[in-house]
């Protein structure tokens, strides 16, 4: 089976959105909606991105049944977990990217139900190019997502 996770930047001078899409052999999560919604709240937490509106329904996860057969490795094996989180570039400094894989894989571990062991969880950190988030019908670069962040804080803030 296959997780793929997708994410972004760091605390910090950015703010870009998780996106999480998760594959597994059918049947491998008995909540697959609980495990959609933890695995993004686990890489909202991660980065650190402020909690407004605009990351909270932007940080989400997309859950995939695989059928049986759709993967295996080279003895036949179903049993492996892939997850692949995206971000911005330099999203997860180190400190973050050792989190996010613990966290993750141990979420799966559980969300399997013990069936899936830690050590066939595989997490592969990869990082979308500048323009490369799109939102609300355009490609946003680093530097777009912050201006809206900070723009949506200022509005929640100045209805406060």
């Amino acid at each position: 089976m296959t997780i793929v996770i997708i994410s972004t930047r760091p605390a910090g001078s950015r703010h870009p959105m998780p996106m999480i899409d998760i594959y597994a052999v059918a049947g491998t999560f008995a909540d697959v909606h609980g495990l959609a919604r933890q695995a993004a709240s686990v890489v909202k937490q991660v980065e650190q991105v402020p909690d407004i509106p605009m990351f909270r329904s932007n940080t989400a996860a997309f859950v995939h049944d695989l059928a049986a057969g759709a993967l295996s490795d080279v003895d036949g094996a179903d049993d492996h977990v892939r997850v692949q989180v995206l971000t911005n570039a330099d999203a997860l400094d180190r400190d973050k990217q050792i989190e996010v894989v613990r966290r993750l894989t141990d979420l799966v571990v559980e969300a399997s139900g013990g069936s899936i062991a830690a050590d066939r969880v595989w997490v592969l950190l990869t990082e979308a190019t500048p323009g490369g988030w799109g939102l609300w019908g355009h490609a946003h670069t680093n530097d777009e997502i912050v201006q809206a962040a900070r723009a949506e804080i200022g509005r929640l803030q100045g209805g406060a």
